[in-house]
């Protein structure tokens, strides 16, 4: 692990959370559940920052930078890169992956509007099917003891979703999940969407608050009730909450499942970054 602040004086300017193996530096994070990141860089001094780490590595016998799920807009692509080929470093940036994200508008009106013509009414006609098929409540928990109790379902529904998702909630990530969402939900950065159907939950959304966005981390739904498109309405929910609070953004997270075009993502391209130093 090679957990390295910056400073100038006594100020930090920059910190890079990466792993060391052998003679190449990486992410800390795991691809399997980091949708994309970055390097935490403060405005104006990207230059300084990545002068400084560049020199450390090369140091330490680091000969490349691997850098997974970095989006357009990440210091990676729009600073480090350039530092980089200024030293006479070999630099290669492809497309793997991306990202969808939808920009809120101002209501809840104005979002359907901003939907193709067919998906407006498909969204239209299954949360009227769902009211008419019971009594449904949409709820959001962002306490921290609340939050703590109610991962349980959160953990259950997720697993219940799909097979594969079962398999990756393994005992270990289990532990992931609610040390990240107990931590968060302390800072005032999470939110845990439920869709209650007849007083049972019947889907599940968690999301991350940060600024003006929200970020959809995971989901799960009861199968019992896939049939009145539980899954996709509490994604639906949790965006027009995100809108009724004034958010800007709200991001889909990384991977192109057909949902998140259907409510109006917009692709964001996620590049893999090698760099060689000398």
């Amino acid at each position: 692990m090679y957990l390295c602040a910056v400073r100038h004086a006594e100020e930090v300017i920059g910190i890079a959370p990466l792993l060391l193996e052998n003679d190449t530096a990486s992410f800390m994070g795991s691809t399997d559940v980091c949708d994309y990141q970055d390097f935490i860089v403060a405005p104006g001094r990207d230059d300084e920052f990545f002068s400084a780490l560049l020199d450390n590595l090369h140091h330490k016998g680091i000969k490349q930078l691997n850098l997974e799920a970095v989006r357009p807009d990440s210091t990676v692509r729009t600073a480090l890169v350039n530092v980089a080929r200024a030293r006479g470093c070999q630099v290669s940036c492809k497309k793997r992956d991306i990202s969808l994200e939808l920009e809120l508008p101002k209501t809840w009106d104005e979002y359907l509007l901003m939907l193709k013509a067919k998906h407006r009414h498909e969204i239209r006609r299954k949360l009227r099917r769902l009211k008419e098929a019971g009594n449904i409540n949409y709820r959001v928990v962002e306490d921290t003891a609340e939050v703590k109790q109610e991962l349980e379902i959160f953990f259950k529904l997720f697993k219940m979703s799909r097979d594969d998702k079962e398999m990756f909630m393994t005992a270990k990530m289990t532990s992931f999940f609610r040390s990240l969402a107990q931590t968060l939900a302390a800072e005032k950065m999470l939110k845990l969407f439920f869709l209650d159907f007849n007083g049972k939950p019947a889907a599940t959304v968690i999301c991350f608050d940060y600024d003006s966005g929200i970020y959809l981390y995971n989901n799960g739904f009861d199968i019992k009730f896939s049939s009145l498109s539980v899954g996709i309405l509490c994604k639906v929910f949790s965006i027009k909450n995100s809108i009724q609070g004034g958010k800007q953004k709200y991001d889909f997270l990384k991977g192109a499942e057909t949902y998140k075009y259907q409510l109006g993502g917009k692709e964001v391209p996620l590049y893999q970054c090698k760099i060689y130093l000398i």
